[in-house]
């Protein structure tokens, strides 16, 4: 019986370790991605236009890559609808991207294919299939335990030979707060994928779509993009950060600014309103905002936050983080 690897604490905390790498500068990383959209948005001409950038060397959108060897399996096409795509996207292609229009399926040969196509093409950096449905067969197993079978053979080949394997798959035609939710299938496929990619568009025939984007190293992120002239083009990226700070009040950022030559200021919600010169009907609502964000975006701007019930309402404590707050607050102006 094989013993199992293990490490040590000391070992893992003093010992350098190669960090995850990627294709796409914090985008693709190596390991298994699934890219996931509804049918006829537009997910193969991304996925040649990624596929053209990688096997270049040039950047996607604002993202450099790393240059390698690209196999497209693009198992619902033909070689001349390909080419009618190479035509519209570019006047220039390497020799380093190459196409498949067939290939066995993932329990009748597939991994022992993309070996031997290693062999050929050591420098390979990323495979992409199109779709993971063309390289399935039916299974007599629950479907969770099929969804993780096939995924684990594709990200156990993308492991061994740290490139990234990004399969093409589809979502359900639901309603879900949660995009990721939307990704056809268990939840097999998801929890075994390093990273999951979802496309979608506010209506058929709008030409702008969401790519949401989430993985184990892969950050949160949300890109809105435009599809001109055959192509995808990136119109805005939101990462996590940027994405929770929309999210904050603007009034919250005034209430930043406003303690900034403040060492500490107490009052009632409309006074303070009052003093930075803002709309009295905030009144109601800033006392909640301040608490609901006093221990995050408050905090991190060296703000504390309390308040105290009068017999005429609530006063609000602002003081500035390692301070400390006047005994009698009823003095602090």
């Amino acid at each position: 019986m094989q013993q199992l690897q293990k490490v040590d604490a000391d070992t893992l905390l003093f010992e350098p370790l190669e960090k995850p790498s990627f294709v796409v500068d914090s985008l693709i990383p190596t390991g298994l991605s699934l890219f996931c959209g509804s049918q006829k948005i537009g997910k193969s001409w991304l996925m040649l236009k990624l596929c053209l950038c990688v096997s270049q060397g040039i950047p996607l959108w604002d993202m450099t890559t790393l240059e390698g060897d690209v196999l497209y399996l693009c198992l619902e096409d033909t070689f001349c609808r390909i080419q009618d795509r190479l035509f519209r996207l570019t006047d220039e292609a390497s020799g380093r991207l190459h196409f498949a229009v067939a290939s066995c399926k993932l329990s009748d040969g597939l991994i022992v294919q993309l070996e031997d196509y290693l062999k050929a093409h050591p420098q390979s950096r990323l495979i992409v299939i199109d779709t993971l449905q063309k390289i399935r067969t039916a299974s007599k197993d629950s479907a969770y335990a099929n969804d993780y079978g096939d995924i684990s053979l594709l990200k156990d080949f993308a492991d061994r030979h740290s490139l990234s394997v990004v399969v093409v798959h589809h979502i359900r035609k639901q309603n879900d707060s949660d995009v990721f939710n939307k990704v056809s299938g268990t939840t097999g496929l998801t929890g075994s994928a390093d990273a999951t990619f979802v496309l979608e568009k506010e209506s058929r025939a709008s030409d702008t779509a969401k790519l949401f984007v989430t993985g184990r190293d892969t950050p949160y992120q949300e890109f809105t993009l435009r599809f001109r002239d055959f192509s995808w083009g990136l119109v805005k990226r939101q990462t996590q950060e940027q994405l929770a700070a929309a999210e904050i009040p603007p009034v919250l950022f005034r209430v930043v600014s406003f303690m900034q030559d403040r060492t500490e200021w107490s009052g009632t919600a409309t006074e303070l309103l009052e003093v930075m010169g803002e709309n009295g009907e905030l009144s109601t609502v800033i006392t909640k905002w301040l608490n609901q964000y006093r221990s995050t975006f408050l905090y991190q701007n060296g703000i504390q936050y309390d308040y105290q019930r009068k017999y005429n309402g609530r006063k609000i404590i602002l003081a500035r983080c390692g301070g400390r707050l006047s005994e009698n607050s009823d003095n602090l102006t």
